[in-house]
């Protein structure tokens, strides 16, 4: 059945290392069997939960989006990223078990580019007990993957704040600090998940030209101060999908069609959504 459902200049410089979010049994790699892991990467505000809009003169606070409050987690946003994780896990998985040599696998840990300033760590910080990182857990949990959910957290500076056109270029030069954790390349692989607010465009068009041999694809969020944006057509850039969305059911339906999740991951993440929706009117742009 074909996935479908309705639904409202590069810096090669050396940068510090990142600790990898995932341990693995390095034997695996001489497996016939062994796929790369997908890891998501993932912006905070307007991506995970909404910025509300809200500003500071002409400076905003973490993003543009008006549809939720500030604060507010999207539906189906912690669900989304796991399924987008989890298929290379499963298939090697299922084929170690048929050749009797099966260790727990679990899922890459989500890493975090933020254009939150490191300055302000102390207050901005995304701490364990923090409601998005419980969220993570308990999504991972329901699944059977403990302990799965935010990994590496790589932050801007005040710099970004001040001058916004950098938060792009920043967010790209943590996505090659990342690479750090595996240069060859040969056991991660990564997937995006940013919004159309603050730049995420910039950055991930400059991933999928500088590394289309290890970003499988890249989603933004369409956020905006009014309601009912546009949403742009999904393009490639070096055969990779550069991909809009609304809500993440959308997103997860996109996905499907990709072929980077099947129709019943697709469908966990469409429950996972409306569950979160219970109480809101159907006539709401939410779904």
């Amino acid at each position: 059945m074909p996935c479908s459902i309705s639904s409202s200049s590069s810096n090669k410089k050396k940068k510090s290392s990142v600790y990898p979010s995932w341990s693995l049994d390095m034997s695996l790699l001489s497996s016939k069997s062994f796929e790369p892991f997908t890891q998501v990467i993932s912006d905070v505000d307007d991506t995970l939960k909404s910025s509300g809009g809200v500003k500071i003169g002409d400076i905003a606070l973490g993003g543009i989006d008006v549809q939720y409050e500030r604060g507010d987690m999207y539906p189906g946003v912690f669900q989304f990223m796991l399924e987008l994780s989890l298929p290379s896990v499963v298939t090697l998985q299922e084929k170690q078990e048929e050749e009797e040599a099966a260790p727990k696998l679990y899922p890459p840990k989500v890493a975090v580019l933020t254009a939150r300033a490191e300055e302000f760590k102390i207050a901005l910080e995304l701490k364990e007990n923090s409601k998005l990182a419980v969220a993570f857990r308990k999504t991972g949990e329901k699944m059977g993957y403990d302990n799965w959910g935010l990994g590496p957290v790589l932050y801007g500076s005040v710099a970004e704040w001040v001058i916004q056109d950098r938060k792009g270029l920043r967010k790209f030069s943590n996505f090659e600090r990342l690479l750090e954790q595996d240069p060859t390349g040969r056991i991660m692989q990564y997937i995006y998940v940013g919004d159309t607010g603050e730049l995420d465009q910039e950055a991930g068009e400059t991933m999928l030209r500088e590394y289309p041999e290890v970003v499988k694809a890249v989603f933004l969020h369409v956020v905006s101060e009014r309601p009912f944006p546009r949403i742009p057509p999904p393009k490639l850039i070096n055969g990779r999908p550069v991909v809009f969305f609304r809500t993440y059911v959308g997103a997860a339906a996109k996905a499907c069609q990709l072929g980077l999740i099947d129709e019943d991951a697709m469908m966990r993440v469409a429950t996972t959504a409306e569950d979160a929706l219970a109480t809101v009117s159907k006539t709401s742009d939410k779904w």
